[in-house]
């Protein structure tokens, strides 16, 4: 049996210059790639469409270039050419039963949230939506990811070692804006996958 092949990712997100901290990480991920007959990626997380410029995605390929961090073929992946598979996938995790759709207005939410600071709290959603269905198709609503409500979740990492995380402090976290825009968390699984 043949192991698997190394890819790995530097994904910048264009909304300023190529900072140290993301040169420092593209260099890692190439330096991995290459000990390991990998391939080194470099995704352009360009979904967030109000702080994404032009302008900074070339300023990060400049300084990749003058870094000699480009990939080796020179192609960069933009993540906003995935958006119609981001989209689909947030659907299918519905129909799965692995997700739902939020109905609430970002208004109710800023109300809900502003309740628990005032009582001191750390505002997590209350999951009003993830056991009722509204199909309504003009209403519009987000995709919140249903997250485990009880036990723990560990991880192994290579970095931190094992981590281990009470579900009770994990939130049903965004995949789809009520504007059908998909959030980072959705599409970097997506176009890691």
């Amino acid at each position: 049996m043949t192991s698997p092949k190394i890819n790995v990712r530097f994904a910048p997100s264009p909304t300023g210059m190529l900072h140290i901290g993301g040169a420092r990480t593209a260099l890692i991920n190439k330096l991995f790639a290459l000990a390991n007959g990998g391939k080194y990626h470099v995704r352009i997380e360009d979904t967030d469409k109000e702080r994404s410029t032009d302008e900074a995605t070339q300023a990060i390929k400049d300084g990749l270039a003058w870094l000699d961090l480009s990939p080796a073929d020179d192609t960069f992946i933009l993540q906003s050419d995935n958006l119609t598979q981001h989209v689909q996938m947030a659907e299918q995790l519905v129909v799965d039963g692995d997700a739902y759709r939020c109905y609430e207005t970002a208004e109710d939410l800023t109300q809900k949230r502003a309740a628990a600071e005032a009582k001191g709290e750390k505002y997590f959603y209350d999951r009003v939506w993830r056991d009722k269905v509204l199909d309504d198709p003009s209403k519009p609503y987000a995709i919140r990811l249903k997250m485990p409500l009880t036990g723990q979740t560990t991880i192994d990492d290579l970095v931190q070692g094992t981590v281990t995380i009470d579900n009770k402090v994990l939130d049903d976290y965004i995949l789809l804006r009520a504007d059908g825009s998909p959030t980072y968390m959705l599409s970097c699984v997506c176009d890691d996958i």
